[in-house]
């Protein structure tokens, strides 16, 4: 279903109501080239609650910046998790730091991401880059989940 038609008629939507449906087209499969990506869509739409809602996006953001399809990944980084750092720094950082450690296709996701308003603040802008560093050479050994 496009996600016009998921969306026609429906003023405004809840964080529960965008993270349920942008799930429920999550992995999917990617719009063939110069078209809409409903599930795109459907992320940007998560988006819109970053600053009233940090919490429920950062739980998405952590369900699916680990899956395996990059196309995915993109979405998670590009459109919420460096917006997630951007507005909630203090908040989310830390867990960032956490998971690109405990799992190497999150640090894939974080890898995409840029800094942006509080990710770009001195401080905060070296723990990023650190990271990202990190990142970049492997960080040695990714701790396994049991």
């Amino acid at each position: 279903m496009p996600w016009r038609m998921a969306w026609q008629g429906i003023d405004a939507m809840s964080v529960t109501q965008a993270i349920a449906f942008a799930s429920s087209l999550l992995p999917g499969v990617p719009a063939e080239e110069g078209r809409d990506d409903p599930r795109w869509r459907a992320v940007i739409e998560v988006g819109n609650f970053i600053e009233s809602d940090p919490e429920a996006v950062w739980q998405f953001v952590r369900q699916w910046g680990n899956c395996p399809q990059e196309d995915v990944r993109d979405a998670i980084a590009c459109c919420l998790l460096e917006h997630l750092l951007e507005h909630h720094f203090d908040l989310i950082f830390p867990r960032v730091e956490r998971a690109v450690k405990e799992d190497p296709l999150f640090a894939k996701t974080f890898s995409r991401c840029w800094r942006f308003g509080q990710a770009a603040v001195a401080g905060n802008a070296e723990q990023f880059d650190r990271l990202k560093a990190w990142c970049k050479t492997g960080g040695g050994t990714w701790k396994r989940s049991s």
